[in-house]
């Protein structure tokens, strides 16, 4: 499955077209260069799942949970939404330690950048999604 991105715009547009082919998946790993635009892509959709906390990047604090709108709990799947940043994850034991194991069974969406730092804690159900910035400066997500 492929979405244009034209401008920061037409965010809304492909964070709604994201959340239409989701499913009942809940774990997607976001793969782009620094600058590629997953933690501005990931906001729109946290905003499209119905967060009523608005999403930041979670570089230092390695995971951020943003809470969802009472209404919007059925088509998110649960009441939190779950933003991961492993950019600065150095060693295993920090990633042991946070007990990711009960962030994956939780039920929530959890929304993952930069997990080729911690590929042997991600969930065996995870979509990999692929954001390529074009010449254009557009993007293109690219996900099966």
């Amino acid at each position: 499955m492929n979405i244009k991105i034209q401008n920061i715009e037409d965010l809304p547009r492909a964070a709604k077209e994201f959340v239409e082919t989701m499913g009942d998946r809940r774990h997607f790993a976001f793969h782009a260069p620094m600058g590629g635009g997953k933690t501005t892509f990931i906001s729109a959709l946290c905003e499209e799942l119905g967060s009523v906390d608005e999403a930041s990047s979670p570089t230092f604090s390695i995971v951020n949970e943003y809470a969802v709108a009472p209404d919007a709990v059925a088509s998110a799947g649960s009441d939190r939404i779950y933003h991961f940043d492993f950019y600065r994850v150095e060693t295993a034991e920090e990633l042991l330690d946070m007990g990711l194991d009960d962030y994956w069974d939780s039920g929530a969406v959890c929304l993952i950048e930069w997990p080729g730092n911690a590929l042997d804690f991600l969930p065996d159900d995870i979509v990999d999604v692929n954001i390529e910035v074009l010449p254009d400066n557009s993007r293109m997500l690219t996900f099966s």
